[in-house]
């Protein structure tokens, strides 16, 4: 559709989108930022984001309605799981913080278009303009960068731009639309899947609680359970037989992630969670050259945020069956996840803990 060809021309760019040679190169460059050496340096800041999050949750029970009842309640989803990582990759990229709600917003339209098997015009419109819109911030923010660079990711993207023509100043843009996207959508639905999921089955959850240790073996698991991507499409380019199917060179072939995850396969039990599994790698990041490049991030951010989560809002739980989840085919996303705490004692305090991830 010719009235969608901006959106083609930026998304044409991304890392997402190309195949080699244009994505070893491109991938070589942006790289640098998502080493676990750079990602290690990133933690202090991502701690100091997640303490303010539940600062805010705690300050805002202690003047609440019913402020003398035991328990207190907040959507997870809108303090917490969704304004995350829009101000982790916010400062990877080194932009403002204040303008978190823009780059939600512009996700949540892109997401939609992205997600919806028969997308409508007006789906399709609004997905256009507010990629237009994130691509046109970052233009207008590149001249101020380039007089300013820094150790953030947007400014060893402008250094490569420079260096030689690594890369082109339109293929920068269309990189910078991808984190703040990409970056912000499976972060989101990890924290929130994953947390229904352990709240859900309780003997999981206090496991974890009495051993935290199994925190990166628990998150392997909840992306397993309950993936936040479920399916992704792939053009095929050599002719493939499967199960006595022939598909074709040039074929779009939909691999269902989710279900993969739940091979019987694969893994024993598939539909029984299990924080201290340990069979095997699943699928949610994706598999190959195309593997999710922010994956190391994510998980980075998810045991920052669940750990402070553990030890700052105490008998955490369910309020009843109220959550809800949107209708997005490809990201599976809670819209709310209302949960209580039991309010701390005035001198409870923050405990931290050092993360690694390789």
């Amino acid at each position: 559709m010719t009235e969608l060809r901006e959106f083609k021309r930026i998304f044409s760019r991304s890392l997402l989108f190309v195949d080699a040679p244009q994505h070893t190169r491109l991938r070589q460059v942006m790289n640098a930022g998502f080493k676990p050496a750079a990602l290690q340096e990133l933690a202090p800041q991502i701690q100091t984001i997640v303490t303010r999050l539940l600062d805010d949750v705690l300050a805002k029970a202690a003047v609440g309605t019913g402020q003398f009842a035991e328990f207190a309640q907040f959507d997870f989803m809108r303090d917490f799981a969704r304004p995350l990582p829009a101000l982790v990759i916010a400062g990877m990229l080194g932009i403002a913080a204040e303008d978190r709600s823009e780059f939600v917003a512009w996700s949540d339209d892109i997401a939609a278009f992205i997600g919806s098997p028969t997308p409508t015009l007006e789906i399709a419109r609004r997905a256009q303009v507010s990629l237009i819109a994130m691509n046109e911030y970052f233009r207008q923010l590149l001249p101020l960068r380039r007089a300013a660079l820094g150790d953030d990711l947007m400014s060893q993207l402008i250094r490569a731009e420079a260096g030689g023509g690594i890369i082109t100043t339109k293929e920068l843009l269309a990189q910078c639309c991808t984190l703040l996207f990409a970056g912000h959508e499976t972060t989101r639905n990890l924290l929130g899947n994953g947390m229904l999921a352990l709240l859900q089955h309780p003997q999981q959850w206090q496991a974890l609680q009495a051993e935290p240790s199994l925190l990166p073996s628990a998150l392997k698991e909840l992306l397993r359970f309950d993936s936040p991507v479920q399916y992704t499409g792939r053009r095929l380019k050599v002719d493939v037989e499967m199960h006595g199917q022939i598909m074709k060179k040039g074929d779009l072939v939909i691999p269902l992630i989710g279900a993969a995850n739940r091979d019987p396969a694969k893994f024993s039990d598939p539909d029984r969670l299990d924080i201290r599994r340990n069979e095997g790698a699943h699928l949610s990041f994706g598999y190959g050259p195309h593997v999710c490049i922010g994956a190391t991030l994510t998980y980075l951010e998810a045991e920052i945020a669940m750990r402070s989560v553990m030890q700052r809002l105490p008998q955490l739980g369910l309020v009843g069956d109220t959550q809800s989840w949107g209708e997005n085919a490809v990201y599976r996303s809670l819209n709310r996840l209302p949960l209580q705490f039991a309010r701390p004692s005035p001198a409870a305090h923050v405990q931290t803990a050092e993360v690694h991830y390789a």
